[in-house]
């Protein structure tokens, strides 16, 4: 399978083979966060001398969805299918950087390396602090519009790569980019983003200046060469990636937050659990100041449809309240419902995990023109949330495994009711969820309309928090045994000046330990009745 992967993507055979093992459906994979909002800040800068060449003239955003474009001159039996296409390096090809209404940049001195003639930058252009975010925006090419970011406190997103199939965390549908084509990293000597060249067939350039090894052929990788923000980094002919790095420092958040995980791990030989969960927030929504979101999906059958949800879903959710009127909506009737359902239906539409699945756990949370909190969840699957305000419990997600009542209602509803004695759908217990694309063929009853909650306005002399966690805390650890929890910790700690909110999600983890849960186990908790200093974004595991 690597050398499939690695095997360079154009031959001068002239025989055609069918290769499906080319994969160029969109995979999210990143460690972060992937956007798809217009938000981003795209301030000017100086940039290097460009020597421009003209695009091919095949349209880099047309509006075909996911299938790829081609315009070249030569002849079908002289393209290899699953190879990449070789550049004619031959004739002046002249790439003419698409701006997309941005300022133009001005020109920026270049001081080039005697050995390679690779661009190095005059001036150092590292941030002063070990937190930055890294945003990439495809702005032309067959993936025009993919946009994904990721920290640089990230461990499980870095270094981040580019190529034409996976485990690239950005997918670029192109087949002049290489399966591994080039890759991003941190720098924490430095305090700066690196890219380098990983020995492609195609070579890659940034700001029109190539960075790759001199000797193509070679399949050698290229030296490091710092990014910068206003950056464009062109891969194959087409695929232009902007570059946006902006500063990622800790800021206050109007709640505490608290988020752990745990594969745990069998009692007997002590084997650890494949880790099929995966956590997250975004606080605030990128570009949306007053949202944020924080979720859980919890993978069967492995972890992508899980890592895939992870990354949508927030994306859809910045995508639909990025439109203003659909934002003040939300506002001024305090509701979320619409955007929430609508999130779940575009992020099921756009996930292609045919025999994986996950349960989503969605937690909205807003503020008003006068600092009001509110907040709404939504959720498939089992993976539960409930809040605590003036010591009321409210139960804010619905369980969807097949023996719960509320299912059968719904499946009776159908007109295809459960047997009697019947505990499994195609040998699943869950009825909702989403991903699991062939089950959902073959039974109709399966479902992705998420259950929606009321809306909750969070006083903050109510004490009130939020608890969301995996069926792993749920399967030892009850609503009541959680509070009390919540409450012996806060008292413990009442005169420590920590993030509280991360102790008492500690402590959670560690009861479900001690109680030997058999499953993965995440959680995240939310205290509204303190404040707490975070990063804007995290990804668990």
């Amino acid at each position: 399978m690597v050398g499939e992967l690695e095997r360079s993507l154009v031959s001068n055979d002239v025989d055609v083979v069918l290769d499906q093992s080319n994969n160029l459906t969109r995979n999210y994979d990143l460690d972060g966060q992937c956007h798809r909002t217009e938000a981003l800040l795209r301030p000017p800068r100086t940039q290097r001398p460009v020597h421009k060449q003209r695009l091919s003239s095949a349209s880099p955003c047309s509006a075909l969805g996911d299938s790829v474009v081609l315009d070249v001159s030569d002849r079908l039996e002289d393209i290899l299918v699953g190879e990449t296409l070789k550049r004619p390096f031959g004739t002046e090809h002249i790439v003419e950087l698409q701006k997309h209404g941005r300022p133009e940049k001005q020109s920026q001195n270049l001081r080039f390396g005697a050995e390679n003639d690779r661009p190095q930058k005059s001036v150092p252009n590292a941030t002063s602090d070990q937190r930055s975010c890294l945003s990439l925006e495809v702005v032309s090419g067959p993936s025009c519009g993919l946009h994904c970011s990721v920290p640089s406190t990230s461990t499980a997103g870095l270094p981040f790569t580019l190529g034409r199939v996976p485990p690239s965390n950005l997918l670029l549908k192109d087949l002049e980019v290489s399966g591994k084509h080039a890759r991003i990293n941190w720098n924490s000597n430095k305090l700066r983003w690196e890219l380098v060249d990983m020995g492609s067939l195609n070579g890659t350039l940034l700001n029109s200046c190539p960075i790759n090894h001199y000797d193509s052929g070679s399949r050698q990788w290229g030296n490091p060469v710092e990014l910068a923000s206003g950056d464009t980094i062109t891969v194959g002919t087409t695929s232009n990636i902007y570059v946006h790095i902006s500063s990622q420092n800790d800021h206050l958040v109007p709640f505490g937050v608290g988020m752990t995980s745990d594969p745990m791990s069998l009692r007997r030989g002590g084997k650890k659990f494949p880790m099929e969960d995966v956590c997250y927030y975004h606080w605030p929504l990128p570009g949306i100041d007053q949202f944020g979101v924080f979720g859980i999906c919890d993978g069967h059958g492995g972890v992508e449809a899980a890592k895939s949800a992870s990354k949508i879903l927030p994306e859809m959710v910045a995508t639909i309240l990025s439109d203003s009127v659909k934002r003040e909506r939300v506002v001024s009737q305090h509701d979320g419902s619409d955007v929430l359902r609508d999130a779940f239906s575009q992020t099921e539409a756009r996930m292609n995990n045919y025999y994986e699945g996950c349960t989503a756990t969605l937690f909205l949370v807003w503020a008003d023109a006068d600092g009001n909190l509110f907040a709404q969840c939504a959720n498939v699957g089992d993976s539960a949330c409930f809040m605590n305000v003036d010591g009321k419990q409210i139960k804010m997600t619905e369980d969807h495994k097949i023996s719960s009542y509320s299912e059968r209602q719904r499946m009776e509803g159908t007109g295809e009711p459960l047997k009697d004695g019947e505990r499994r759908l195609c040998g699943l217990n869950l009825a909702r969820m989403l991903g699991d694309k062939f089950v959902k063929q073959q039974d109709s009853r399966f479902s992705s309309e998420p259950y929606i909650s009321q809306v909750v306005r969070i006083n903050k002399a109510s004490g009130a928090f939020a608890l969301l966690a995996s069926d792993g805390l749920w399967d030892v650890i009850s609503f009541k045994k959680a509070i009390q929890l919540v409450v012996q910790t806060r008292e413990r700690y009442s005169t420590d000046k920590g993030n509280l909110a991360e102790k008492i999600a500690d402590v959670l983890l560690n009861e479900a330990r001690t109680l030997r849960t058999r499953d993965n186990t995440s959680l995240i908790f939310l205290d509204f009745d303190t404040t707490s200093t975070v990063p804007p974004c995290k990804v668990l595991p």
